[in-house]
């Protein structure tokens, strides 16, 4: 084994140990401090206590060298195949193998120091209490990890301009290697703000401010929004604004060229310049050609047809706001308010768990939808259905989407109230995941049902599920 493989897996194995045990392990640690130090690399590397912004900050010439670090990675066996737990992850993944974008032995243990620091600052969070700025310096470095890989900041945590629908999982452009860590530095976020103090933050105007809107901080915020007052209450309010502005940003984009209607060749043109039609005009007056004069006579004018048959459509949308869709009631109800500011488009919403709310009222603003929901609970479908059904009164032209897990109490009593929905004529769609990153369990018995049905259920990111409505939206 050649030297620079030896430095190598010292800070490979220096960073496995940290991993699993925050306690020094002096051999290592003294190793490691030597081979940073004589890469002329700063110390500050190895301190998980120091973000990469500040890494970046005082040493800017390394800026360049986060950037896309990952992103080369070829995923061949990995230093450390054995490993368990998170390294093991990255380990599969290529992260500690030899692969990489520099080439020379000297740049893959330089390669490696600041691996390493990626991976302890993600990945290497610890336990106890949580502070905001603590959170915040986690979502910086994870933020550089997503650079390092090659995705936009925040992308792998449906944040960013990738947003929901985005790039979510960790595929380097260019690299031989895809694995899902999307789901897995959800997972860390979601356990930072479960340690986190998160009453006595938002008590603290200074440190609310320092909280970055997320998924899992949501979650936590509307679980706990009855038992805020104050400005406690108003603080989680504008964290929860900021957010839902943010992703019906995304959305609305995403929403931006729906129809709602087809052009009706049955009504004659406007005769006007701007439904002129040029093209047509010339080819059909093109018998019409003089050679000797080199002109067009043109006896006719074409015009574009514009006149849409527009008939309104119904849209209902039924969430299933049990514990384990959060992220669905989320974007499904600012989805919803982006459809109802389309033209000739009626949009109700039903929220469920064992109970039924109808959100239609307030269905123009999800951020109000989401101050009335109430997370939790069990998953009776029966008492959803009971809402939808009466709103079904042009089934042709209605479609219901029905976002769950669909692990329902009463499974064959909702299946077939589902069924007979479908039966009617009302365009039916299940869908099993509406999340960033589109990692949702769905029952294995509804799943083949709905596919038999002629309806399988579409899974994965919220993108899909906007094309589907577009195109019930276009006829």
């Amino acid at each position: 084994m050649t030297t620079a493989e030896n430095r190598r897996q010292v800070l490979y194995w220096r960073l496995l140990a940290r991993l699993f045990d925050p306690e020094e392990q002096p051999a290592l640690e003294s190793g490691s401090v030597a081979i940073v130090d004589d890469l002329g690399l700063p110390g500050a590397l190895l301190d998980p206590g120091v973000s990469v912004d500040t890494v970046v900050q005082r040493f800017p010439q390394l800026e360049a060298e986060f950037e896309g670090l990952l992103s080369g990675a070829e995923g061949d066996a990995g230093l450390l195949s054995g490993a368990e737990g998170d390294a093991g992850l990255l380990s599969d993944a290529g992260l500690l193998s030899g692969a990489g974008p520099l080439g020379d032995a000297g740049g893959e243990v330089r390669r490696a120091a600041l691996v390493s620091k990626l991976l302890l600052n993600v990945f290497g969070t610890g336990s106890g209490n949580v502070t905001a700025g603590q959170l915040s310096r986690w979502q910086a470095d994870a933020a550089w990890f997503e650079r390092a890989l090659g995705c936009e900041p925040g992308a792998m945590r449906g944040r960013g301009s990738g947003g929901p629908g985005g790039n979510t999982a960790g595929t380097s452009p260019g690299s031989g290697f895809h694995v899902d860590l999307g789901p897995a530095l959800a997972s860390i976020e979601a356990d930072l703000v479960s340690r986190m103090r998160l009453r006595e933050v938002l008590a603290d105007p200074k440190l609310a401010k320092q909280l970055t809107p997320s998924m899992s901080l949501i979650e936590q915020l509307l679980r706990d929004k009855d038992n805020l007052d104050g400005v406690a209450l108003a603080n989680a309010k504008a964290l929860i604004r900021r957010f839902v502005d943010e992703v019906a940003e995304v959305l609305r984009t995403q929403v931006a060229q729906a129809s709602a209607g087809t052009i009706d060749r049955s009504i004659p043109p406007k005769r006007v310049y701007r439904n002129l039609d040029i093209d047509r005009t010339i080819w059909k007056n093109l018998p019409n050609w003089d050679p000797a004069e080199e002109r067009l006579y043109v006896d006719r004018l074409y015009y574009k047809q514009t006149a849409k048959r527009v008939t309104p459509a119904r849209l209902i949308v039924v969430v299933d706001q049990s514990g384990s869709m959060v992220d669905a009631m989320v974007n499904c109800t600012i989805l919803a308010s982006i459809f109802t500011g389309l033209p000739k488009v009626d949009v109700h919403l039903v929220a469920y768990d064992t109970r039924a709310l109808d959100l239609t009222p307030w269905v123009h603003d999800p951020f109000e939808v989401l101050l009335r929901t109430q997370l939790g609970g069990g998953t009776d479908g029966t008492v959803a259905l009971d809402l939808a059904r009466p709103k079904i009164v042009d089934p042709r032209n209605t479609v219901v989407v029905w976002i769950s897990d669909f692990y329902e109490w009463q499974a064959q009593a909702v299946f077939d109230g589902m069924a007979a929905i479908h039966r009617s004529g009302a365009r039916f769609i299940p869908v099993g995941s509406v999340s960033s990153g589109g990692q949702q369990s769905v029952n294995p018995w509804f799943r083949q049902r709905f596919k038999d049905q002629g309806t399988p259920v579409l899974s994965g990111r919220i993108k899909k599920l906007v094309t589907e409505l577009k195109n019930f939206l276009a006829f």
